[in-house]
């Protein structure tokens, strides 16, 4: 499965590269994750919690950064892990690309998704609200962690924004709704009277 997503930091475009090159930092800003071992040539071992719909999972595998690219500020992680309990298993291929608008930057992300056993029971529209309120709290981290390290704080001073289950499900189904909506009413267009 395909997920397209993009976000913007207000930060500029090499300012950002270069967050991107320290993975301990990348991998603190997404809600859930946390990485447990450096492996050595571009492999990191770690955990990832994740709710979808009334179901905790929770993964444990590696990532590689297959390639780098400092000309096109381009990035590309393979992913791929077991649900500790023996559900399902995930794989990812993450491309990343990172573009200058005005003074800040826009990050281009393409998840290539694919999913076993339990977590592959819910649909594609649940799998990528739940990944559009992900990439959006990953983003709030990542400006909150660039602008700290730009006070002169260290990145271990600040916390990532907390991964509530709960929270993300509501977020998730508010854009469900919103989506379901717009496909009914799309047909009816309102008119200012």
């Amino acid at each position: 499965m395909l997920i397209r997503s993009d976000f913007e930091v207000a930060q500029p475009i090499e300012k950002v590269w270069q967050f991107f090159d320290n993975i301990p930092q990348v991998a603190a800003c997404l809600p859930g994750a946390q990485l447990t071992d450096d492996l050595g040539d571009n492999t990191y071992q770690g955990k990832v919690d994740i709710r979808m719909g009334p179901v905790k999972m929770q993964f444990s595998g590696t990532a590689h950064i297959k390639d780098r690219d400092e000309t096109t500020k381009r990035v590309v992680v393979d992913a791929a892990g077991a649900e500790e309990k023996g559900r399902g298993q995930a794989a990812m291929l993450v491309t990343a690309k990172l573009v200058s608008v005005g003074r800040g930057t826009k990050v281009e992300v393409l998840q290539d998704l694919q999913l076993s056993g339990a977590a592959a029971q819910y649909g594609r529209g649940m799998i990528s609200d739940v990944t559009a309120v992900l990439m959006r709290d990953f983003a709030t981290n990542m400006q909150t962690r660039i602008g700290a390290i730009d006070r002169g704080l260290s990145p271990d001073q600040v916390a990532a924004a907390p991964a509530s289950g709960l929270a993300i499900g509501l977020r998730a189904a508010r854009l469900a709704l919103l989506r379901v909506f717009r496909r009914f009413f799309a047909p009816y267009p309102f008119r200012a009277i």
